[in-house]
């Protein structure tokens, strides 16, 4: 392979739809052995099928600590170490204040904050030296809107996290960056809130709603060599949206 992530070993949480699906496919053609997970196992296999013969499924919901126990194992009894690690998945139940429940902020938290923090720990002992770390945040962090108060809080949460990890770098031998998409068109966001879609693009200075495979691009660079003095950083795909 000729690709800019030829030879390389990654693992993406929550590959099994969305951006985390575009991100897997972009590293599998761009020559990367990909390992994706998903909570729902038939919707896991439909994607693997998709991104090709370079992916492998493992079943995973990533607030279970057990999970990516086995996740880890599959990876290195298969492949031996992780390269690049896209902590991707992610979701979050809507409620604004007076309306949340401790259902969403379980549920939210335990996935966004819990399964990131666990995600990028237990992957620790198979990092290669120089190893990316992506982790997928929110423009939701910076300008929360009323239905996601708590998932702004958790993605908050994890830009937080990043600046922490990112002091480790030179002992861990890894760097850690956040990728921020703003409004994406993924089946999780049309099917949360398709009947505010037309407001969130009123919020888009390009006057449209990102593509999955918009923000895999970006995704690919901080991956890739190309971006091995990044590290701390957070990279808002959002078309302008948190931006002025």
């Amino acid at each position: 392979m000729t690709g800019v992530l030829a030879d390389k070993v990654a693992v993406v949480t929550g590959g099994n739809s969305g951006i985390g699906l575009a991100v897997a496919r972009r590293f599998a053609a761009e020559g990367a052995r990909v390992f994706i997970t998903g909570r729902d196992e038939e919707k896991l296999e439909a994607a693997v099928a998709d991104a090709g013969p370079a992916v492998t499924g493992v079943r995973v919901d990533v607030a279970v600590a057990a999970d990516l126990d086995r996740l880890y194992e599959v990876v290195g009894e298969q492949a031996g170490r992780v390269d690049v690690l896209v902590a991707n998945a992610g979701g979050g139940l809507p409620g604004t204040l007076g309306d949340i429940t401790e259902e969403s902020i379980d549920y939210t938290f335990g996935t966004n904050v819990k399964g990131v923090i666990f995600t990028v720990q237990k992957a620790l002992p198979l990092l290669s030296a120089g190893a990316s770390i992506v982790v997928t945040g929110s423009t939701s962090a910076i300008r929360p809107s009323a239905p996601l108060e708590v998932y702004g809080a958790s993605k908050a949460a994890v830009r937080n996290l990043v600046r922490s990890w990112a002091q480790h770098a030179a002992a861990r031998k890894f760097r850690i960056n956040v990728l921020s998409p703003g409004p994406t068109e993924t089946p999780g966001l049309v099917g949360a809130l398709g009947p505010m879609l037309p407001q969130l693009v009123e919020q888009v200075p390009l006057g449209r709603l990102g593509e999955p495979d918009e923000i895999a691009s970006v995704a690919t660079f901080l991956a890739s060599d190309a971006s091995s003095f990044v590290n701390g950083a957070e990279w808002f795909v959002d078309g302008g949206q948190a931006q002025i």
